[in-house]
């Protein structure tokens, strides 16, 4: 176990730039101490004590806001960035090296016995407020975007983004963990492709409409169409800016 909390300790100064100097990190960092608190409470649990594992968890609770079940099982190398919110559930497994954000929930989806919190493979992120719920098998190498919903198991190398999350592949991509906020935007992909298909739709219903037949009528189409064309032309310029606005992240 002390090996295990060196390793905790040592990943800090790796993957957070705020770490300046050991004291520090070892008073001011409550994803550390939460696994402290932790480690020793697991340890107690596998022998048997009862009681005294889930009050050192309360205590652990209590001082860093973090709360993990002591029969949950920890990897070694694993960062709780912040980790105010994070909630660990009695079944679930997060493996090696992983990296989880504030605002984290591995929890479950009902009242069934034995397995039912989720499983993280090695060198998982999941990004802030994004919650991973169910007995789920999360591969290794996963990136889970802040705020996802996820429901299903997820393959390793992949993106999950959304609520519920979608699996998106980046195979063959090398990625830093840290870089969770570099996510692709599936829904704003989508809405620009339904945008794309709704233009090529307009001009061929306007090649399809008839041409008058007199120039009187023309004219009179003529005006008409003008004052139409304005109203429909300030109507759609309000709603290129709408969607403009929302497909560039506009107060976000």
């Amino acid at each position: 176990m002390f090996n295990t909390l060196i390793t905790d300790f040592r990943i800090i100064f790796e993957r957070d730039p705020a770490a300046r100097n050991w004291l520090e990190v070892l008073f001011c960092y409550p994803g550390l101490q939460v696994l402290v608190f932790h480690r020793f409470a697991h340890l107690l649990r596998k022998l048997g004590i009862p009681f005294i594992p889930r009050l050192i968890s309360h205590l652990g609770r209590f001082v860093t806001g973090i709360e993990i079940h002591p029969g949950a099982v920890i990897g070694k190398g694993v960062f709780i960035d912040h980790g105010m919110g994070v909630v660990i559930g009695e079944t679930a497994i997060v493996g090696d090296y992983s990296l989880i954000y504030q605002g984290v929930t591995l929890g479950g989806t009902g009242k069934e016995s034995g397995k039912r919190h989720p499983t993280l493979g090695e060198n998982v992120v999941v990004g802030a407020g994004a919650k991973v719920l169910g007995n789920l098998q999360i591969g290794n190498n996963v990136r889970i975007g802040a705020g996802s919903v996820v429901l299903r198991d997820v393959p390793s190398d992949c993106t999950v983004v959304g609520v519920p999350g979608r699996v998106i592949y980046r195979s063959g991509v090398r990625v830093d963990p840290l870089e969770h906020g570099r996510l692709p935007d599936s829904e704003a992909e989508v809405i620009r492709t339904l945008v794309d298909r709704i233009e090529q739709l307009e001009q061929q219903v306007q090649m399809l409409q008839p041409q008058p037949e007199t120039v009187g009528a023309a004219l009179k189409m003529s005006s008409l169409a003008g004052l139409k064309s304005f109203e429909d032309g300030k109507s759609c310029r309000l709603r290129d800016r709408a969607i403009s606005e929302f497909l560039d992240g506009s107060g976000i």
